[in-house]
């Protein structure tokens, strides 16, 4: 099991350059999970490709559906207290750190491309590539 941040999941279901690696790193490990957040800002990400025409709202709806099917029964809420200990300690978002809020209560790996998480905590988030070594 590892927790996955919304950025994986957008780049297994959307264009991008790191689709591949989304798809290797399902392949490793395809018990996901994340907090419910994911669906929020999965959504946003879509709301973007279709105003800028990357995608159709048919091709949308497709995504949604998949990337749902794939999560269903995998989100889990942080502790509130705990994300806003690991906002206090840190630079990142509340909503970053309640992936890895989550990470932490269920003792396995935050996977993520973000950079800024990556860095500020190295001892629970890794790089899919990190990952698949």
């Amino acid at each position: 099991m590892i927790v996955v941040d919304t950025n994986v999941i957008c780049y297994l279901f959307l264009p991008s350059q790191h689709h591949s690696q989304s798809e290797q790193l399902l392949e490793a490990d395809p018990k996901w999970v994340a907090p419910p957040l994911w669906i929020s800002e999965f959504r946003n990400a879509l709301s973007g490709y279709l105003r800028y025409e990357r995608l159709t709202l048919s091709e949308i709806y497709t995504v949604i559906r998949k990337a749902e099917k794939l999560m269903q029964g995998k989100t889990y809420n942080a502790n509130s207290l705990h994300v806003l200990n690991l906002v206090a300690a840190s630079s990142c978002s509340a909503y970053d750190c309640e992936f890895v809020a989550l990470a932490h209560e269920l003792n396995v790996p935050l996977v993520t491309f973000d950079r800024k998480i990556l860095a500020e905590f190295p001892e629970t988030a890794v790089s899919p590539p990190q990952f698949l070594i």
